[in-house]
């Protein structure tokens, strides 16, 4: 069997102990991280400034690039870390909702792993657009894990009543 489990900032730690849970010890784990791609480009021409004033200096610490590559590198050897197991690490940088689907299409996904990023209720509102684009489109079973303790059953929203 092989999984990939995407490790996104904020819910990442809820896919590596849902991982860590339910995927049998012979799995060949993949941890996934993917970076937006128009951050970058977004981030120059803000930086660029307004109607041709001067633009400001560079980032004293390296290319927006560089600083997002080395932060996708750290919080990928926590996940494995916390995963307490041997698996591979892939960084990927794009549209994030195709790159996870390309990424488990690559690695010839079983499961993928992922957790739920939109309102804390239960219903729809509990995926944001990126994984609610993975949910509808992954060539794998999905596992949807929880970011915090699931919500209770009153948030479910009442039907909607049916007029005469």
């Amino acid at each position: 069997m092989r999984a990939v489990v995407w490790i996104a900032e904020g819910s990442w730690q809820a896919c590596v102990d849902q991982a860590r849970a339910i995927l049998p010890p012979d799995t060949a784990v993949t941890l996934l991280h993917v970076a937006p791609g128009d951050v970058e480009a977004l981030a120059e021409g803000a930086r660029r400034g307004l109607f041709g004033r001067h633009p400001p200096p560079p980032p004293p610490h390296g290319s927006i690039r560089e600083i997002s590559d080395a932060e996708a590198g750290r919080l990928l050897a926590t996940a494995r870390e916390r995963l307490g197991r041997e698996c591979e690490t892939m960084a990927r940088r794009g549209r994030v909702e195709r790159e996870v689907i390309a990424a488990c299409a690559q690695a010839d996904a079983d499961v993928l792993v992922l957790a739920r990023d939109g309102e804390r209720k239960l219903g729809p509102p509990s995926l944001g657009h990126h994984p609610r684009f993975v949910v509808d489109h992954a060539p794998c079973t999905v596992v949807l894990a929880w970011a915090q303790a699931p919500p209770a059953v009153e948030t479910i929203p009442p039907p909607p009543r049916h007029r005469p």
